[in-house]
């Protein structure tokens, strides 16, 4: 087999794996890498090359987590308005991705587990809504920048979705609608002390 037929197989055998873990995980519970390489047809050896544990499995199930912006190109310069892209973005994602990002967060709990590999714990919402309201900067006090930031990233996502659906009983549109509205409050209030 010629060196690109190889790099195809891996690629085509590695997208298996992922797409038999996002299914096994909306049907409920978190897969572990022998459960994905049956439901896959792939040995157990050949699937724990590709990944060599649960977390980096489950790591790879959601595809968004590199994105260094959420912003596309041409962002608008409007702090609102890109937190706004930012947010809908998050709140999308986060039901898109739910089940996927559901087995992280449940992971992420867990006692031990390891910083590095979770997404959760590597803090990518922050840099996203950090993203979003870099036009503040040099506009407001660096704590308070920072404060808002940490505060609207608490306040879309998984965990919150997690939160708003199954604690608060709100449909999954109606969730991230509140997100939404949750992040574009925050920045509101922030703005109106900053002038105050």
């Amino acid at each position: 087999m010629s060196e690109t037929g190889r790099v195809h197989q891996k690629a085509r055998t590695r997208d298996a794996l992922i797409r038999a873990a996002r299914e096994l995980l909306a049907q409920g519970g978190t897969p572990t890498v022998e459960e994905v390489a049956t439901a896959a047809s792939v040995s157990r050896a050949t699937a724990y090359r590709y990944f060599p544990s649960q977390t980096a499995m489950l790591v790879a199930t959601f595809p968004e987590i590199a994105e260094p912006s959420l912003l596309g190109e041409n962002p608008p310069a409007d702090p609102a308005e890109r937190l706004e892209i930012v947010a809908a973005s998050l709140a999308r994602s986060a039901i898109e991705h739910e089940a996927e990002l559901r087995a992280m967060l449940r992971i992420s709990l867990e006692a031990g587990a390891p910083k590095e590999d979770l997404p959760f714990r590597v803090g990518r919402r922050i840099v996203w809504v950090a993203d979003a309201l870099s036009p503040l900067r040099g506009q407001m006090p660096a704590a308070e920048l920072e404060r808002l930031t940490v505060a609207i990233a608490s306040a879309v996502g998984i965990d919150s979705l997690v939160w708003l659906t199954d604690i608060a009983g709100l449909s999954r549109p109606q969730a991230a609608e509140l997100m939404r509205w949750s992040a574009r409050a925050l920045l509101r209030a922030a703005l109106a002390e900053a002038v105050g």
